[in-house]
């Protein structure tokens, strides 16, 4: 029996997501996940026109347009609930999601 994979977020800290506010996302998630979670700046993500953009990976879910107040949401809800939050998500990746983004 397999142990489940540790889970990894991603924050991009590129240019135009630097630009919105990008380190003080990875700040607050680095602050709030639990400690079985990786946090970690990451390079381009290739969502510029919708960052910050936040990767939870091994699950596959693309976050966009994240603020720090959004941060205790993503902690509490989908990384300790299992239960993604339907209006941050991003919705090149989640189209299934309505979305006022689009």
């Amino acid at each position: 029996m397999s142990s489940p994979k540790r889970r990894c977020v991603l924050v991009c800290q590129h240019r135009s997501c630097a630009r919105n506010g990008a380190a003080d996302v990875l700040a607050t998630f680095q602050q709030a996940a639990p400690c079985e979670v990786f946090v970690s700046g990451s390079d381009c993500l290739g969502q510029c026109a919708s960052g910050p953009t936040v990767q939870v990976m091994p699950d596959g879910t693309w976050y966009c347009r994240i603020k720090p107040s959004d941060v205790a949401a993503i902690v509490e809800q989908h990384l300790q609930n299992n239960q993604p939050i339907a209006n941050l998500l991003h919705p090149r990746f989640h189209p299934r999601y309505d979305s006022p983004l689009v």
